[in-house]
């Protein structure tokens, strides 16, 4: 019994530290200035926890993905909410953001996203694809968030170094006309499933018309994926909201 009655005392010594993590809140404008992200860099309350690593900056900017982020973080002693739901953090160059900017103008450059490699026509745009830098200017759509391009696929060949720009990017094409799709009608707790020909292309989020294999009927239908479209209530939602076309990517 010695053994557990030690594992036990063990176990109560350790529970108050768990209860005791201390909140943090993500600082409004994360910067880095030596090329080493830490929590400290990231969150405002820190403490202790202030000089654990997150990851490496070689460049102007990096993306870190939020939930990694938030695991770190809880395994430091830290509780980071993230009340907001991000799912990537980018971390920049600089600890002054009003100074940088106010050089910027006298420079005449601007900070602006571009991309770290070159990408062929089709390519997924990643987190690590992207890098802040300078340019003497910025087109009207230039990407003001990484998010706004992460996950959508180059139009055409991009250069590495070049403006990051909504008109650069769609969405990912996943339905090509003939393919054989399954179609999920979901409603009510009820779920429903038939195979069908997709009669033209589409990306994620977008309607196409779709012949049901078994009953030649036409129905409009939504990609959610390769292969894979909603129909009748779900897809109704997903063209309504913008929110939920996003989460498809």
């Amino acid at each position: 019994m010695r053994p557990l009655l030690l594992a036990a005392a063990l176990w109560v010594g350790c529970a108050p530290a768990v209860l005791a993590a201390t909140s943090v809140t993500l600082k409004a404008e994360v910067y880095d200035s030596d090329g080493v992200v830490t929590l400290g860099d990231l969150f405002d309350g820190a403490g202790s926890a202030a000089d654990v690593r997150v990851a490496a900056k070689p460049g102007l900017s990096v993306v870190l993905d939020a939930g990694a982020v938030q695991q770190l973080a809880r395994r430091a002693g830290l509780d980071w909410a993230n009340a907001q739901g991000l799912r990537r953090i980018i971390v920049r160059t600089g600890a002054d953001s009003g100074t940088a900017t106010a050089a910027a103008a006298r420079s005449g450059n601007v900070e602006v996203l571009t991309y770290a490699r070159n990408l062929s026509t089709g390519d997924i745009v990643q987190p690590e694809d992207l890098i802040w830098g300078k340019a003497a200017a910025a087109p009207n759509d230039a990407a003001q968030d990484a998010e706004q391009i992460i996950g959508l696929a180059a139009r055409r060949p991009l250069r590495a170094g070049s403006v990051a720009a909504a008109r650069d990017v769609t969405a990912p094409q996943v339905i090509a006309a003939g393919d054989i799709v399954t179609l999920t009608y979901e409603a009510a707790g009820m779920m429903l499933s038939v195979k069908a020909k997709a009669m033209g292309r589409a990306a994620l989020g977008e309607g196409f018309a779709a012949q049901n294999l078994t009953s030649k009927r036409t129905v409009q239908a939504v990609a959610t994926g390769p292969g894979q479209a909603a129909v009748g209530p779900g897809a109704d939602q997903i063209l309504a909201s913008p929110a939920a076309r996003y989460a498809l990517r």
